[in-house]
């Protein structure tokens, strides 16, 4: 499905090779100087998620979808944090780029975390977006059950299937994220989310990879390590709202997410924003901008 209008930035994309595959990635402004910014989506996300940043800055942007999502090819046999941070560091060197600053949303953040944990050398600082420290769930909960709780509707459409692009779009207008948004970025991005012949369209991504990923992300090794060290200089922004605009968010202490990771360089409240459009709005995607400069 065509992309082409996703950002009106300079905007191409590479098929570059990591372990048992390739993936898809994007890159806004891939001749601008100065270091590159390495953007990490969340866990049903794509590459696209990014196109509102991409309008707010002019550093050059790497952006893979990762494997399971998007347009990538890469098995998705392999699974887990560590695997998606390997897979991070192969399409840097497929690019000839040697260090990054790392922005991570959602899940992203996590990966983003172990990124730095395991290629230090190739990270000069990372930026945490609504993710990447451990959430609250409910005491004793089972990390599988704990998916569906966190994600709710939105994993739950990863089963579904969609007569047209429309009837996929009207989907995410009800979603208390979109309500009432007419954006042509929103537009790509949930066309681009779609893969097969209609009436039988269905999301990139299936369940079975979130339910893998998210169990690494809540209960694994590698993000458990890589916070007790945090090799790089990392910040913290959280959203004012949750996943389907409610209150408390994610995040709702950032004071007290401080004082549990003191090695954390800062941690913000971004207002009038929730889990989705602190990434994916036009005011989102300036507080991210900022943040990245702010650690210059």
């Amino acid at each position: 499905m065509p992309i082409e209008n996703a950002s009106p930035a300079t905007y191409v994309t590479h098929d570059l090779a990591v372990e048992e595959g390739a993936l898809r990635v994007g890159e806004w402004h891939p001749d601008a100087e100065g270091t590159p910014w390495l953007l990490v989506h969340g866990v049903t996300a794509s590459h696209l998620a990014w196109a509102w940043v991409a309008q707010q800055t002019a550093a050059r942007l790497i952006a893979p979808d990762l494997r399971g999502r998007g347009r990538s090819a890469a098995s998705t046999r392999r699974t887990g944090l560590a695997q998606h941070a390997d897979d991070l560091a192969a399409v840097l060197d497929a690019l000839g780029v040697e260090k990054v600053v790392v922005v991570g949303h959602s899940m992203g953040a996590f990966i983003s975390t172990v990124f730095g944990d395991r290629h230090p050398d190739r990270v000069e600082r990372i930026v945490l977006v609504d993710g990447g420290l451990p959430l609250a769930l409910p005491p004793g909960m089972d990390p599988r059950a704990a998916v569906r709780h966190v994600l709710g509707p939105t994993a739950a459409r990863l089963d579904m299937r969609f007569e047209s692009v429309g009837a996929y779009r009207d989907f995410w207008r009800a979603h208390p994220a979109f309500v009432g948004r007419e954006d042509p970025l929103l537009d790509a991005y949930f066309a681009y989310d779609l893969v097969g012949e209609p009436p039988a369209l269905r999301p990139a991504t299936t369940f079975a990879t979130v339910e893998a990923d998210s169990i690494d992300q809540n209960a694994g090794e590698a993000i458990a390590g890589a916070l007790e060290r945090l090799r790089r200089p990392t910040r913290l922004i959280a959203a004012e709202r949750g996943l389907f605009g409610e209150v408390p968010p994610l995040y709702p202490d950032p004071d007290g997410i401080r004082a549990r990771f003191p090695q954390l360089a800062a941690t913000r409240r971004v207002p009038d924003v929730d889990h989705y459009s602190i990434v994916m709005s036009a005011p989102g995607a300036r507080a991210v901008v900022r943040e990245v400069l702010a650690g210059e």
